[in-house]
């Protein structure tokens, strides 16, 4: 359906904010979270807990970190390929979908490593035996099984024997562990120990094409308004993949999705927002109290988009230099300056630095935040 409606870039952050789940209505758990945004970027595990978190009402990090190690939520090379948390019942498909498109973009750092056929096979079959019957290993552990066996041990040549085994359906995430200094360690267990039952052959035919309608499903709901280019960009697949999706979609659920030109593009979302507009378009309901987030820099509402990110309003992820907070405030959505975490004696200490002086309304709206993000952590808070 194309409809023929006018939306402003205030209408546009407002549909992602709630369509994403950091606006009413919120998600019932996290695994609800995970399974609408399909896949939620998670290099920064700390921040990336929160990310889930944020999402659903007083979801702590030690639920988020007992998920991870109870294997519903699972943390992959995956996409682009990039560590991604994904839903246990979502990572089959999804490997299978993207595997093969993500050993040939991994080619050219293969040759470099020394990971051909053969050394992966091999590998393989020495990572499966070592994480076999729960037995999770850190990446430390396994570096020295690798290494014991001829293989390497350290550096590129590591990282790309893990990688390759992942994408193999060999190794997936493990439950996490603690570090002697109390940080969490993520470990490897086995593909099939932790995933339902899947075949390790890529997606074909019928097959694929369901794949590709319920990543176009899944992700126009969740990031909606978005662009064909946005969902590409995001999930690694051809544009002309995103569009064969997005036709198995209506086909299977005729009327879900529809399109308005926002800006000269088309931009896909959810029919019912486009209905619920068209019938009651946002009144103007004067002062309100302001809404201020703290999102890490590759938290979905960023990352979500790549040709339509400007509607956040600045450059985000940003690798500033010297010593400056990445992760992202948002005020009303936009972004309104920067921010990071830190601990001392038992609090956790917020930098927050701001592209411009809070208004006391805006001041007070962070440091609401800032509490909900302490009881997430379940420890005191400091603005500092």
């Amino acid at each position: 359906m194309h409809a023929d409606i006018s939306l402003t870039p205030a209408d546009v952050v407002q549909f992602r904010l709630r369509r994403q789940q950091l606006r009413d209505p919120y998600g019932e758990s996290i695994d609800n979270v995970l399974r609408n945004l399909l896949a939620v970027q998670s290099q920064e595990f700390p921040y990336a807990r929160w990310s889930l978190a944020q999402r659903t009402p007083r979801t702590t990090a030690n639920e988020v970190e007992q998920a991870v190690a109870d294997g519903r939520i699972l943390r992959t090379h995956i996409l682009r390929p990039t560590w991604h948390f994904v839903h246990r019942e979502d990572l089959g498909w999804l490997m299978g979908l993207s595997a093969d498109r993500l050993h040939q973009g991994n080619k050219g750092m293969y040759r470099q490593t020394g990971v051909d056929e053969h050394a992966a096979a091999r590998s393989g079959d020495i990572l499966a035996e070592a994480v076999a019957g729960g037995a999770h290993k850190t990446r430390e552990e396994l570096a020295g099984v690798l290494e014991q066996a001829g293989l390497p041990g350290k550096g590129l040549g590591l990282v790309y024997h893990l990688m390759h085994a992942e994408i193999s359906k060999i190794l997936v995430s493990g439950a996490p562990v603690r570090s002697a200094g109390g940080a969490l360690k993520q470990t490897y267990a086995l593909f099939h120990e932790r995933v339902p039952a899947t075949g390790n052959a890529p997606l074909i035919g019928d097959d694929r094409e369901w794949a590709l309608g319920q990543l176009a499903l899944r992700y126009f709901t969740s990031r909606g308004p978005a662009t064909i280019k946005d969902c590409a960009a995001w999930s690694g697949l051809t544009m002309k993949d995103v569009r064969l999706g997005l036709q198995i979609a209506e086909e299977s659920l005729p009327g879900a999705l529809a399109t308005v030109a926002i800006d000269g593009l088309d931009f896909c979302l959810p029919a019912e927002d486009v209905e619920a507009f068209a019938a009651t378009p946002p009144a103007d309901d004067g002062p309100r109290l302001p809404r201020v987030d703290l999102i890490q820099c590759y938290d979905e509402y960023v990352m979500g988009y790549s040709q339509s990110r400007h509607y956040l309003g600045g450059r985000a992820p940003y690798f500033p230099e010297g010593d400056a907070p990445i992760h992202v405030v948002l005020l009303e959505g936009r972004l309104a300056g920067w921010w990071r975490h830190g601990f001392s004696g038992g609090i956790c200490e917020l930098d927050v630095r701001v592209n411009r002086p809070f208004t006391t309304a805006e001041q007070q709206a962070l440091e609401a935040e800032a509490e909900r993000y302490g009881r997430f952590l379940g420890m005191e808070t400091k603005l500092v």
